[in-house]
């Protein structure tokens, strides 16, 4: 069959059914009933029959239409459809076109590891403790810099650990941590069709490891006497310093103390009811007076927010941190080799035993442990709650001592 000409097809006119024109290796003329002429490429791929429009004559003339014949073979000839390899060109442009309109307004491109970060935190990590949420965003907050932007499919191992190397430098935990929230990212990123593979897991053993240990406490009353006429004296924040006087008094952990909210505050009944971070399980403190007092003149500071402890730093209304008590335990000459914050649990559990000796049980199950009676069933969180009050009261009579200087005399507690 002879090739098509210009000629030809600048001479043939329409007529009132669609014609077609063929020049060779697929490559035809369509030419509608309204004269318009359209190119057309039929080809096969993987045994199916496809066709490729080509645009129209004479804005694509002969010899166009004919390279973009020879293109297409060449795609197919490596294994590309042309009509996929075309809409993925589209996609591609209309994606950039996207993205450019989201750097603009300060949103992370689409399929990035940002974008797919921030998705996963709104549909799973928003549903978790405020605690852990501001965790989280702390750990995107290192992450973003260096893999934020890259698309998620293209991030690999290598990119991953040097972001991660970064943090370990100052925090080998914090680097951990956030390892295990890029693994979280990625496996919600093969769930939704985001990329095809975790890379996180690809680094296990990697990172060094964290020598785990008890927490550092005083258990010695003279010292820990020091320390609370140490945080009397604090000079720093109102808001600190509250958190710092409760903070051995209630030996609750660290995360549920600066995450401490009103609403689960009764002060009439001197509770503080809420859920266990750790076990998301029911849990009563016991208020003593001293307490009490604490709480109500924080209450004329921070009573209109919903935290107990907010944050003087941000603008947006946010709890207190950790950093922000540890940072005040250190200004006061109490290091990290001889208390922390979680420290005081272990302070309270062994001095209200042996010095004050109040039952095991009753003070495990103040520590939000799971404590079993004599028949193997868990206590529920009311169950000796009269006797928790008056611990509680006399652990923060016994504190009061401690920081007044007297001499306090062990006794023995009925269970």
């Amino acid at each position: 069959m002879a090739k098509l000409t210009d000629t030809t097809i600048r001479n043939t006119k329409p007529i009132d059914k669609p014609q077609r024109l063929s020049d060779s290796q697929g490559l035809y003329m369509l030419i509608q009933t309204n004269g318009a002429k359209w190119w057309r490429f039929d080809y096969t791929f993987n045994g199916k029959r496809k066709t490729l429009s080509l645009g129209t004559y004479p804005t694509v003339s002969l010899a166009d239409a004919r390279a973009k014949t020879n293109a297409a073979r060449i795609e197919i000839d490596h294994g590309i459809d042309p009509s996929q390899a075309r809409q993925a060109k589209k996609h591609t442009i209309k994606q950039a076109v996207e993205n450019d309109n989201r750097i603009k307004q300060g949103l992370p491109v689409l399929n990035s590891f940002e974008y797919v970060a921030l998705e996963w935190y709104e549909k799973k990590a928003l549903s978790t403790s405020t605690h852990n949420q501001q965790n989280v965003k702390g750990m995107f907050k290192r992450l973003f810099p260096a893999i934020g932007n890259h698309a998620i499919t293209a991030i690999n191992a290598p990119m991953l650990l040097d972001a991660l190397r970064d943090i370990e430098q100052n925090s080998p935990t914090m680097a951990r941590k956030t390892l295990q929230i890029a693994g979280q990212v990625f496996r919600y990123g093969i769930a939704t069709s985001y990329c095809e593979r975790d890379i996180s897991s690809d680094l296990r053993g990697a990172l060094s490891t964290v020598k785990a240990g008890h927490f550092t406490a005083i258990t010695d009353p003279q010292r820990l006497g020091q320390l609370l006429r140490a945080i009397e004296s604090f000079s720093g924040s109102f808001v600190v310093k509250s958190a710092l006087q409760l903070a051995p008094m209630l030996f609750v952990r660290p995360s549920e103390l600066c995450s401490a909210e009103w609403q689960d505050i009764d002060l009439e009944s001197k509770e503080w009811r809420y859920l266990v971070s750790k076990t998301q399980t029911p849990h009563i403190v016991p208020l003593s007076s001293q307490a009490v007092e604490i709480l109500s003149r924080l209450k004329s500071v921070t009573g209109n927010s919903r935290f107990v402890f907010t944050s003087e730093h941000t603008e947006k209304e946010q709890p207190i941190s950790k950093e922000a008590l540890l940072a005040g335990l250190r200004r006061l000459g109490f290091g990290k080799d001889e208390t922390t914050l979680h420290g005081f649990r272990a302070t309270a559990r062994t001095l209200l035993e042996e010095v004050l000796k109040f039952p095991y049980q009753h003070i495990e199950q103040q520590l939000a442990h799971s404590v079993r009676d004599t028949n193997g069933r868990a206590y529920n969180r009311t169950q000796h709650l009269p006797e928790r009050h008056i611990m509680m009261q006399s652990w923060a009579d016994y504190l009061d001592g401690l920081k007044n200087g007297a001499v306090i005399i062990p006794f023995n507690k009925t269970a």
